[in-house]
């Protein structure tokens, strides 16, 4: 159970904005303080990690001293990643700027700059520095080099560099200052991780970090300049696009599911996990929603690196493929358990790295070759080798698809005949299938179709309940599972098929609340892990598109509106939402902006198309929790 006066010693998740450079990234609180920052990757071991463990985990804070009396917002600068921090007093108003600026140099992976500038806006204030790493997890020490311009922390694996503009005095190990500035006043702390024994960073100037915030201002509004999208929601869609973009890893392309690791699923409860790495599954469906929005570059890089892993054939057990990497390719992700940290309001264990990687999971091909067949220019990069890599994949598929596996939701529960996993199957079969004709390519279509075909004919006969008249779960029960809402977009099923549209139905009635959608129900289909969990923003938004394509827009565009109020101050959100509201699970979550951009894309789509319709039809009203004019 959460411990007591946890709420005032852990900040709600949600009550943060993200900050990042394409390599890494940080959140910082609605209050001003770095609560989270891994580096020099993504994946690397924490600097900061107080939201994991507010008195062990490390922090830096740059705000109004005294200032937790006063109120505070806070918002992005338009169209970019560059957050703004306000405070507001009767004394004053004040404000701290965070950004990460995005460098193109060779060297840019070997240093990883955060800039964090106060201003004073109207009166005088105070502003406090408190700079506290803690690296490797808080298991590492540092050594402290006081320096005219700032301090430089030297620990095993990598050094840090604090500078700012006003004066700095040592604590302990850490570092503190203070300056007092009044209006139009402007000062900034930089810090910077690089390598041991590399240079320290010049000393900051008012003028150069003014040039380096103005720089990554541009670089954002110039990057969502080249999107496409014109539909109804573009704060929504724009924000959750730059989101996708701050969790990829540019060397790569490769995007991580999540900036954060260990936060729960369920407070207090033992639902957590790292979200640092790259899922076949995650990123796959992302090229989608980026040529949704016109962003080219960035699909073909992840399905370059998607073609790197299909070359490899370097999955568990002798599989073509494993269901996660780290943002490189390597497939070791060893799972530790971070003891020392008492977790997110006590919620234990911390996990760092992820166990999962060694799962068996099937759906992971389908949602590959659905990436690969999205675009042809996108597609066709991974040339005639990553052809080879490909066809072997199917070839081995046809063989392989007939097996229970864990399912794409992870559980550790045993392995079961999950239908989403027969129809990804399915999908990876049909989409080859397309490929090798398109693209002129050898393979072996006449087995492909025999196994997409006898697929098919499985899943509609092992994985249909007469019972809830919906395919279900798995093939042993009559659990429901929010997965199967991609089966319309997939053309497994036609979005306006009797069998889809009862489906559809039966989802509704089980795992949705209030426009809110569970993904299955654990104690119904028990998934090896104790406790419960929010309903998934993923499966909320995949309800959406469910909604539009069957023609149900009224109600549709109902859900999809209620949803912003779920979205943080900024316009984030989390894996899940808590029975209360709250935000729950790693934050920001890829997999639930991605789809909040299926699903505007979707919905937009056949708006659209209706515009020239009949008036409304009644099934549409009826629809409706409620009726307008009607007892």
């Amino acid at each position: 159970m959460p411990h007591i006066g946890d709420m005032d010693r852990y900040p709600p998740i949600a009550d943060h904005g993200l900050v990042g450079d394409l390599q890494t990234a940080a959140l910082v609180s609605a209050k001003g303080v770095v609560d989270w920052f891994a580096a020099p990757r993504f994946d690397s071991p924490s600097v900061f990690a107080s939201l994991l463990d507010h008195d062990r985990g490390g922090y830096f804070r740059l705000a109004p001293e005294g200032g937790d009396s006063g109120t505070w917002r806070q918002l992005y600068y338009p169209d970019t990643a560059v957050l703004v921090t306000r405070f507001m007093s009767p004394d004053g108003v004040g404000e701290v700027v965070d950004c990460m600026p995005v460098h193109r140099s060779a060297q840019a992976g070997d240093r990883h700059t955060l800039i964090r500038v106060a201003r004073t806006v109207r009166g005088m204030i105070r502003f406090a520095l408190e700079c506290r790493p803690r690296f490797d997890y808080a298991r590492a020490g540092h050594d402290l080099d006081p320096r005219p311009e700032g301090a430089a922390f030297h620990a095993p694996d990598i050094t840090a560099h604090l500078q700012s503009t006003f004066p700095l005095r040592r604590d302990g190990r850490d570092a503190t200052g203070e300056v007092t500035l009044r209006e139009g006043q402007v000062a900034a702390a930089v810090f910077t991780v690089c390598r041991p024994g590399g240079p320290a960073p010049p000393p900051p100037t008012e003028e150069q970090v003014s040039d380096e915030v103005w720089g990554t201002i541009d670089f954002w509004q110039r990057w969502v300049r080249t999107s496409r999208y014109r539909g109804r929601w573009p704060g929504m869609v724009h924000r959750s696009a730059i989101t996708l973009k701050l969790l990829t890893y540019a060397p790569t392309g490769a995007p991580i599911a999540a900036a954060t690791m260990g936060l729960p699923e369920q407070v207090g409860g033992e639902r957590n996990w790292d979200y640092r790495y790259t899922w076949i599954r995650d990123g796959s469906l992302s090229v989608r929603a980026l040529l949704d929005l016109g962003f080219v570059e960035e699909a073909t890089a992840f399905t370059r690196w998607l073609g790197d892993r299909l070359h490899d054939q370097a999955g568990p057990r002798g599989e073509p493929l494993q269901i996660m990497y780290r943002v490189d390719g390597d497939p070791e992700l060893n799972e530790e358990v971070l003891e020392h940290f008492e977790g997110y309001r006590g919620s234990c264990p911390v996990r760092a790295g992820n166990a999962a990687a060694d799962q068996l999971q099937l759906d992971i091909y389908g949602e590959a070759m659905y990436a690969l067949s999205e675009n042809h220019a996108v597609g066709m990069h991974i040339g005639y080798h990553g052809w080879q890599g490909l066809s072997r994949t199917l070839d081995w598929l046809c063989d392989a698809w007939d097996r229970p596996d864990e399912g794409i939701w992870e559980t550790r529960g045993g392995r079961k005949h999950f239908t989403y996993s027969r129809v990804m199957c399915w999908t990876a079969l049909d989409r080859g299938l397309r490929l090798a004709e398109e693209w002129r390519r050898p393979a072996d279509t006449t087995r492909w179709t025999a196994a997409r075909d006898a697929i098919l004919e499985q899943v509609m006969e092992r994985g249909w309940s007469k019972q809830e008249q919906a395919l279900v779960q798995h093939y042993d029960g009559e659990v429901l599972d929010a997965s199967l809402l991609l089966l319309p977009r997939l053309g497994f099923l036609a979005p306006l098929s009797p069998g889809w549209l009862t489906t559809l139905h039966a989802i509704d009635r089980k795992l949705v609340s209030d426009s809110l959608v569970h993904r299955y129900d654990p104690a119904a289909s028990p998934d090896g892990l104790s406790g419960c969990e929010g309903t998934f923003s993923l499966c909320t938004f995949l309800y959406v598109d469910a909604l539009a394509r069957a023609g149900q827009l009224r109600l549709a565009r109902y859900a999809f509106e209620k949803m912003q109020m779920y979205a943080n101050h900024v316009g984030l959100f989390a894996e899940e939402i808590g029975f209360g509201g709250e935000q729950l699970g790693n934050f920001p979550q890829a997999f639930t902006h991605l789809a909040l951009i299926m699903a505007a894309v979707s919905l937009d789509t056949a708006l659209d198309e209706a515009v020239d319709r009949a008036p409304r039809r009644r099934e549409d009203e009826e629809a409706l929790p409620w009726r307008i004019g009607r007892a």
